[in-house]
């Protein structure tokens, strides 16, 4: 089908519109052609609307739906468990976020675009109170940890880390508070602390007053997540920020195994014999290992520390060292405004280079340390290893919470409030990384790529037909990796 127009005597091909291989398919063009058309002639109505081709049966769209985007989030959802809360308008909130992160009160528009009833937006607010009341983040969590056990088995290693969500207000509160940010903001915020299975599947996440040090996070976090599943032996992984004797001892004393980043300011010590045979030199990959006390008195601990050095890590270490060493010259010659800086001595109102500092750098430039109560009968040091890296897997969920899920800033106030709000982002990210490990497509893929397939209901006369779009190549390539859509909710 074609719109043509004649213009003396001459007809010129304006648009393709399409190929039809059967009524309801030229009921559709017909449809499309008749709207393209009618585009901008409603300033001058003098009834000149198309009429409908002699032979072909009228046809008018009555509704149109990203259905097959809508199933896919929703089943999603159902397949995690998810359903098993009985809330439909929090099922809407969840959806919604990973279709396009907005306000509660907007999220009625998001859903009426994509064509799915919406909630009222009272009703939506009520289930922001629901989920508190009824404790949807500890129910969302056990089914959680199900999905995670059906898929990889019991969980005997998790990753944890903590992160900041900020809000657009200028005053603190009991919760809200300005504190130490990553990002080096100064608004008031929130710490949140999340625990994932080795893949970067969400477990547990709790949240914190802003000002809260990273390294108190850790206990009630793994507290609450070995009560909720009556976990009694688990590895839990982490980085260096929460390298404390005191924290490494109570998670030992509550029967957890760990492993956590290592400073490098305790390797000369950890590593004097080898220094003291081999100097600087090391082979690459090379590992070694050793003992430390931690902790003070009689209190004090005995832990093992692995470490390894890398050429590619020691290459880049040295040129960050280099930028740093380029800084301190310049403001020890006054080239640069006085400042922080590494690897400056200022004694009185002389400014110098710190060459012992310097030479320190680069002596352990190329060294990673971690520091584990594992055995090295239970896990080698190259094991060790592994499974700290796996922590960019924590890093990963964080960004997609931040990013495709928009979690922050927080426009809420309450404690009450904010807390439903980290709920529904828990439950989003839950289904997002679902999708994301199901799939190969990232959650933004996967909505820019299903979102404008709209599924139609053409009326033909007294009938009614509903219609699926053609999925494209990419598409198809995301919907053949699921289970096949249910029908609709």
């Amino acid at each position: 089908m074609q719109i043509v127009e004649k213009r003396s005597g001459v007809r010129r091909i304006v648009e393709h519109v399409g190929s039809a291989h059967d009524e309801l398919g030229l009921a559709l063009l017909m449809q499309q052609a008749r709207e393209k058309l009618a585009t901008g002639q409603d300033e001058l109505d003098l009834g000149l609307a198309p009429a409908p081709v002699a032979g072909t049966p009228a046809a008018r769209v009555v509704s149109s739906s990203s259905r097959w985007l809508w199933q896919v989030l929703a089943d999603a959802y159902a397949r995690l468990g998810f359903d098993a809360l009985g809330d439909e308008a929090f099922r809407a909130l969840v959806l919604a976020r990973l279709i396009e992160p907005t306000s509660k009160a907007d999220t009625v528009r998001v859903l009426d675009e994509i064509g799915v009833p919406s909630p009222h937006v009272n009703t939506l607010h009520a289930a922001l109170k629901r989920a508190r009341a009824k404790d949807y983040r500890g129910q969302l969590a056990g089914a959680c940890m199900a999905h995670a056990t059906r898929m990889r088995g019991t969980a005997a290693m998790v990753l944890y880390d903590v992160t900041t969500l900020h809000f657009e207000v200028a005053d603190e509160d009991d919760l809200r508070r300005v504190g130490m940010s990553k990002e080096h903001r100064v608004d008031p915020q929130v710490q949140v602390g999340l625990l994932v299975d080795p893949t970067g599947f969400p477990l547990e996440i709790q949240m914190f007053e802003g000002n809260k040090a990273e390294t108190t996070t850790l206990i009630p976090v793994l507290t609450a997540f070995a009560e909720r599943h009556t976990v009694t032996s688990m590895v839990v992984v982490a980085d260096a920020g929460m390298l404390s004797a005191a924290n490494l001892d109570a998670i030992e004393d509550a029967g957890f195994s760990f492993i956590v980043g290592s400073r490098l300011v305790k390797a000369p010590y950890d590593l004097a014999d080898h220094f003291e045979r081999h100097g600087n030199y090391f082979t690459d990959g090379q590992i070694l290992e050793s003992a430390r006390r931690m902790g003070t008195g009689k209190g004090a601990r005995s832990r093992r520390v692995v470490y390894q050095w890398k050429f590619k890590r020691q290459k880049h270490d040295d040129r960050t060292i280099n930028l740093m060493i380029t800084k301190a010259e310049k403001i020890a010659s006054g080239a640069a405004p006085m400042r922080k800086a590494r690897f400056l001595k200022v004694t009185g109102a002389s400014k110098e280079l710190d060459q012992a500092v310097i030479d320190r750098a680069h002596q352990l430039a190329g060294l990673k340390g971690y520091v584990t109560n594992l055995p090295i009968e239970h896990m080698s040091g190259q094991a060790v290893i592994d499974a700290y890296h796996d922590l960019w897997q924590v890093e990963r969920s964080f960004r997609m919470t931040k990013s495709d899920l928009r979690a922050r800033p927080v426009f809420h106030h309450q404690r009450e409030a904010i807390d439903a709000h980290l709920t529904v982002v828990f439950a989003a990210l839950a289904v997002g990384r679902h999708l994301q490990d199901a799939t190969g497509a990232t959650l933004k893929k996967l909505v820019q790529t299903l979102r404008p397939l709209r599924s139609v209901v053409i009326a033909i006369g007294d009938q009614t037909i509903p219609a699926d779009p053609q999925p494209d190549t990419d598409a198809r390539a995301i919907l053949d990796r699921l289970p096949p859509i249910s029908p609709g909710h």
